[in-house]
């Protein structure tokens, strides 16, 4: 066969490969909703076990039926206590979507703080600047986050922007602090500051966007985990390498799940349910929210065992 032939030929292969990527991306992958379950050792020892929801990077859109569905079905996990690091809304009109769909979970304890995406609405950018300038931020429109908020609040849900506060969750006592979005660099760390109560069960602390700076702060208060989304899990990840950027300061390897921030502190990332409208891709990362079953650390405070199980792609499978 000639030169010329063959070139044509792998041409041919290379883009219809490239079109069937994205198409399972963009069709398949991006829909395929799943629930990790993690345990992981942070409680105080003689902690009873506490089942926590971490959900992130809804990006609600209206007409969103299935993944309306699927954040419903959330329910039957029964988890004691609900986690959003926000990002719920892509569209000026989704706040009703995003309640109706979280539906009995709000009548669970549960604590938020919001995101870029809760203020502001998606813009279309150059997906180059995703890969060389992932940190950079474009405002949209703005978004109805003080409904979204008193929708939340209402049901009796925590507000943990610049806030710190105690509560009690299944007989356990939680002390608890979150900053505003540090994408947005609205974090303001100094009006939460100081050494979290240590007779507590478990010291939480949350972020949207996970960055190096502001999880600095939480371990050095004494934070025994910290909760964040915001990254996607890198949204685009390749086998073998995992996620290409984090759209932020946080490295690759943390771009998802559990992992070790200092010594005494666990930080677990949100790969998130969602993705923007105008990138609605998903590959080799799918849309999760994450069920972790918090238990009381070895005495010592070492923090190995942390425990990934597997992402099923239905909450009816347990």
């Amino acid at each position: 066969m000639p030169a010329s032939s063959i070139l044509k030929n792998s041409a041919v292969a290379a883009a219809g490969s490239l079109a069937a990527g994205i198409g399972y991306a963009s069709l398949i992958e991006r829909n395929a909703f799943a629930v990790r379950e993690v345990t992981m050792p942070v409680l105080s020892p003689g902690s009873s076990p506490l089942k926590v929801l971490h959900i992130s990077d809804i990006h609600m859109r209206p007409q969103q039926r299935r993944k309306q569905d699927w954040l419903r079905e959330l329910a039957r996990l029964e988890p004691d206590l609900i986690v959003n690091t926000g990002d719920n809304l892509a569209h000026p009109k989704a706040v009703p979507a995003v309640v109706q769909a979280l539906g009995d979970l709000l009548a669970v304890p549960g604590v938020f703080v919001f995101g870029s995406n809760d203020y502001f609405g998606p813009k279309p950018k150059n997906p180059l600047n995703y890969l060389t300038n992932p940190t950079r931020r474009l405002h949209g429109e703005p978004l109805p986050w003080q409904d979204l908020r008193a929708a939340f609040t209402e049901r009796g849900w925590l507000d943990m922007t610049h806030t710190r506060r105690e509560f009690e969750v299944s007989g356990l006592l939680v002390a608890a602090a979150g900053v505003d979005d540090p994408h947005l660099k609205r974090d303001r760390y100094e009006t939460i500051a100081g050494p979290a109560n240590p007779a507590v069960n478990l010291r939480l602390g949350l972020t949207h966007s996970p960055e190096p700076r502001v999880l600095d702060r939480f371990a050095a208060d004494g934070y025994q985990l910290i909760m964040a989304g915001h990254t996607h899990g890198g949204q685009l990840c390749l086998p073998f390498y995992g996620a290409v950027v984090t759209n932020c300061d946080l490295d690759r390897s943390r771009a998802k799940g559990a992992s070790q921030w200092g010594a005494h502190t666990q930080l677990h990332v949100s790969a998130g349910i969602g993705t923007s409208p105008y990138a609605p891709v998903r590959f080799c990362c799918r849309p999760e929210a994450t069920l972790l079953t918090l238990v009381a650390a070895p005495i010592g405070g070492s923090f190995t065992g942390i425990q990934e199980g597997q992402s099923h792609p239905s909450v009816s499978v347990r």
